[in-house]
C-alpha cells in the first residue's frame, strides 16, 4: 500500500496532526509519503517531500491570497477565510505523477496551499481527513451559528455584506464544479463534524466516516504529580485548574474560561485553587485576577506531558472543536478534563467518569463541572483512571493508523472493510470496523 499524505504545514494542531498519523502509517508497514509546502530544519525525514518553491515567495504570496477577503471593509477580521485561488504553492499534481500512490491523503490544505480547482486534477483515489468546516463552506474554516453550508452559501456573516452573490457563494461554486465527479471519501475526527458535513450542500452525498485522532501514549503519560509541580515550581497542597491553547481566539473560549473562574472565586475556591496557562502569546494580565496564576507560554511538545500532570483538571471550553487534541493529551496523562457537552469533545470526554460535560456555553455548568471534578480525592482517582483507560482503549496512534490502513484497503482493493472497527460512521448509519482485524499493507 502506497499512501501520499498531503498537508500545507507539518505543525501545529492539522499539520502535527497529519504528520503523526504518517509516521504511524509507517510504523505498521504502509509505504507513506507526506507532501507539505514547507518543513522545519530539524526534521530530519526522507519520506517528507516539499515543494522547491522559496520561502520567501511563498510567504509573499500569502497576502495576496486572502486579497478577496479583505476586499469586504465590514468582514470579521477575527475569523480564518481562505478562498484558495492562487495557484498552487504546493507541486501535488507533480508529486502524484511521479510517486504514483494508491490512494492521497489531504489534510489542512489551506494556507496557499492547494487551489480548489487541483484536487480534481489527481486522478487517484481520495481520502480527505477534515481539520476543519472549510471543505464544504464557502470560505470560512469555522461557521459558528451560521448553517448557509446547507445550501448554497452567500450572504455571508463573516464578510458582513449582506448580498447572496458574495465571495462565499463564488468560492462554493468553484467546489461544487471541481469536485463533482471525484472520487472522494470524507474522514472526520468527530461524530459532530461528520453530522456538519452529511449536512452540507457539497458532501451530502458522500462517503463519511469518523476516525478520531490518535495521541501518543507512550509520551502523553502519567508523571507523579509531586514531580511535575516540583519541576514546575508549584505549591505541592494547591489544586490547579489547567488551560491551554496554542491560538488566543475567541472560538477556543478563554473568555468563558475567564468567566467560570469568577463563578468558582463567589463558590469560595479563591483560597484553594490557582491556575495554569500555556499556549497563545499574551500577557498574563489578561488572566483573571481572582486566582493566583502561572502563565508558561508556549511550551515545547516534549514538556508538556509534565504541565498535564501538574494540573487537577484541564479545562477546554471551545465553542467548536473539531476533536480537540489537548483533551486527549490531558486524558492520556490522567488529567480529566471539563468540557462543554458540544461539538468534537463530546466524542472524547464520558459525562463523570473520565471528565465533565458541562450544558453547552453555560459559564456556570462549566465552573460546576470544575468543583465536582476537584471537590472529591477519590472520585478524582476514579477519573484519573478512567481518563487514562479511555485512551489506552480507543484513542491510541496505532488504533488511528490501522483504522485508516483498514479503509484505504477498502478503498484501493474494493474489499468488504471488517464489521467492528472503533469508529466508523458512513453518510446514512453508524457503521463500525475492527482495529484488530487483519489487514493487508
Amino acid at each position: 500500500m502506497k499512501v501520499l499524505l498531503v498537508s500545507t504545514f507539518l505543525t501545529g494542531g492539522a499539520g502535527g496532526g497529519a504528520y503523526r498519523l504518517h509516521k504511524s502509517l509507517q510504523s505498521i508497514g504502509v509505504d507513506s509519503k507526506i507532501l507539505a509546502q514547507d518543513k522545519s530544519p530539524d526534521l530530519d525525514d526522507k519520506t517528507v517531500i516539499v515543494g522547491k518553491t522559496r520561502l520567501a515567495n511563498v510567504y509573499l504570496r500569502l497576502p495576496m491570497s486572502i486579497l478577496p477577503f479583505k476586499l469586504y471593509p465590514y468582514r470579521d477580521i477575527f475569523v480564518e477565510f481562505s478562498p484558495q485561488w492562487l495557484p498552487d504553492s504546493i507541486p501535488i499534481k507533480r508529486t502524484v505523477a511521479r510517486l504514483c500512490p494508491d490512494i492521497v491523503n489531504l489534510h489542512w490544505i489551506c494556507g496557499n496551499g492547494v487551489k480548489i480547482e487541483s484536487i480534481s486534477r489527481l486522478n487517484k483515489p481520495l481520502v480527505w481527513t477534515l481539520r476543519d468546516m472549510w471543505a464544504f463552506t464557502g470560505g470560512c474554516h469555522i461557521s459558528l451559528d451560521c448553517i448557509r453550508y446547507t445550501q448554497s452559501c452567500g450572504a455571508c456573516p463573516q464578510l458582513r455584506n449582506g448580498r447572496n452573490w458574495d465571495l462565499s457563494r463564488w468560492i462554493w461554486i468553484r467546489k461544487a464544479r471541481a469536485w463533482k465527479d471525484l472520487d472522494l471519501t470524507i474522514v472526520t475526527p468527530s461524530t459532530w463534524l461528520a453530522e456538519c458535513a452529511r449536512s452540507s450542500s457539497l458532501f451530502r452525498d458522500r462517503r463519511i466516516m469518523v476516525i478520531p485522532h490518535g495521541v501518543d501514549a507512550r509520551k502523553f503519560k502519567p508523571i507523579d504529580r509531586r514531580i511535575a509541580r516540583e519541576l514546575l515550581n508549584l505549591h505541592q497542597d494547591k489544586q490547579f485548574v489547567l488551560f491551554g491553547a496554542w491560538v488566543n481566539n475567541r472560538n477556543k473560549g478563554f473568555h468563558l474560561f475567564q468567566q467560570a473562574l469568577q463563578s468558582l472565586a463567589k463558590s469560595g475556591w479563591r483560597d484553594k485553587v490557582e491556575v495554569i496557562v500555556f499556549g497563545f502569546s499574551q500577557p498574563s494580565k489578561c488572566l483573571d485576577s481572582s486566582f493566583k496564576h502561572h502563565y508558561l507560554g508556549r511550551v515545547r511538545h516534549d514538556l508538556l506531558p509534565i504541565v498535564y500532570s501538574a494540573a487537577d483538571v484541564f479545562v477546554a471550553p471551545s465553542i467548536s472543536e473539531a476533536f480537540g487534541n489537548t483533551i486527549t493529551e490531558s486524558l492520556s496523562c490522567g488529567t480529566p478534563a471539563v468540557v462543554f457537552g458540544a461539538t468534537g469533545p463530546k466524542d472524547i470526554i464520558e459525562h463523570k467518569k473520565n471528565g465533565y460535560l458541562a450544558k453547552p456555553y453555560d459559564v456556570e455548568d462549566l465552573a460546576r463541572g470544575i468543583m465536582w471534578v476537584l471537590e472529591d480525592i477519590e472520585r478524582h482517582q476514579r477519573l484519573a483512571y478512567h481518563a487514562r483507560a479511555k485512551i489506552e482503549r480507543e484513542l491510541t496512534l496505532e488504533l488511528m493508523a490501522r483504522r485508516y490502513l483498514a479503509l484505504f484497503n477498502e478503498i484501493v482493493d474494493g474489499s468488504e472493510t471488517p464489521e467492528k472497527v472503533d469508529s466508523f460512521i458512513s453518510p446514512r448509519r453508524p457503521k463500525l470496523l475492527s482495529a484488530s482485524s487483519q489487514m493487508k499493507v
